[in-house]
């Protein structure tokens, strides 16, 4: 006789129950969960695919203030800068100003163009993809399957008039279901602070207001906040997205990571450069 599988005596009562609303299939996968026959990864990841379908683009957009673009009538040695400096792989590009999105530049087409020696003239129109325009009230599950199918990793959002009012990408979007990505902002929990230059630092927003102050000789108050995530919410005045930056005693503090609970990283670019520190491990 076959061993009968642990997970099909729950798949059976999930069927037979029909739980009458979301709450009630959560609150069920939960309990299936809690006896060891769903893992706790996957009940993440269903609770946020449930999840995408109640969010709309605008809850989890790049606001427009935040946006890194580029300008079409900008020389190459003029973009190199911006390019190298977020990281990113594709740039809005903008004609007279930010509500005219002519296209997405996609940064090897440009590396591409100094790889070759950057001999004769770059034509941004040249290389320019199309840009995608969602409204800030599209579902992101509605979203994620536009992405699929047209194979853009980027929209621009635009209001009700028109305007640009942010952007999205897929990772966005994915980070809703699946949780943060990694990538080369991921530090070590140990590594609180980590040094990408002279001037710049990777920074996790639970690090200790203390141990901030002693790295970077500042002065800010340990009576209300015990963290530099904490200091920075209440700067802000409530939970700022990705992307968005305060400065405090001249230091910029721009969130790397966030969700709608917390915020995780910090990019901080001093005023000053910052001698070494005993165990700086400098960014790849």
């Amino acid at each position: 006789m076959a061993e009968r599988k642990p997970g099909r005596k729950w798949l059976r009562r999930l069927i037979k129950e029909e739980p009458g609303d979301r709450a009630e299939l959560i609150e069920l996968l939960r309990a299936v969960a809690r006896r060891g026959v769903l893992g706790a990864d996957a009940l993440a990841m269903i609770e946020g695919v449930l999840g995408v379908a109640d969010l709309q683009v605008r809850d989890i957009m790049v606001p427009r203030s935040q946006m890194v673009v580029l300008e079409r009538d900008s020389a190459p040695g003029q973009l190199l800068p911006v390019i190298i400096e977020s990281g990113h792989s594709r740039f809005p590009v903008i004609g007279d100003d930010r509500d005219q999105v002519v296209g997405i530049l996609l940064a090897k087409d440009l590396l591409r163009y100094y790889s070759e020696g950057a001999t004769g003239k770059f034509d941004i129109r040249e290389v320019l993809r199309p840009a995608a325009f969602v409204p800030e009230s599209k579902r992101l599950n509605v979203l994620l399957k536009e992405f699929r199918v047209s194979r853009n990793h980027m929209a621009i959002v635009v209001d009700e008039y028109g305007g640009v009012s942010g952007l999205v990408t897929i990772e966005d979007v994915i980070e809703e279901i699946v949780g943060e990505i990694a990538d080369e902002y991921d530090i070590d929990e140990d590594q609180t602070i980590r040094r990408e230059g002279d001037r710049q630092f990777v920074v996790l927003a639970l690090t200790r207001i203390q141990e901030f102050n002693d790295y970077f000789s500042t002065r800010f108050s340990e009576e209300e906040y015990d963290t530099i995530g904490g200091l920075v919410m209440h700067q802000f005045g409530r939970l700022p997205r990705r992307g968005e930056a305060v400065t405090m005693e001249g230091h910029e503090f721009k969130v790397l990571r966030a969700d709608r609970r917390r915020i995780d990283q910090l990019r901080v670019t001093s005023p000053a450069p910052v001698p070494p520190r005993a165990g700086d491990t400098r960014s790849a």
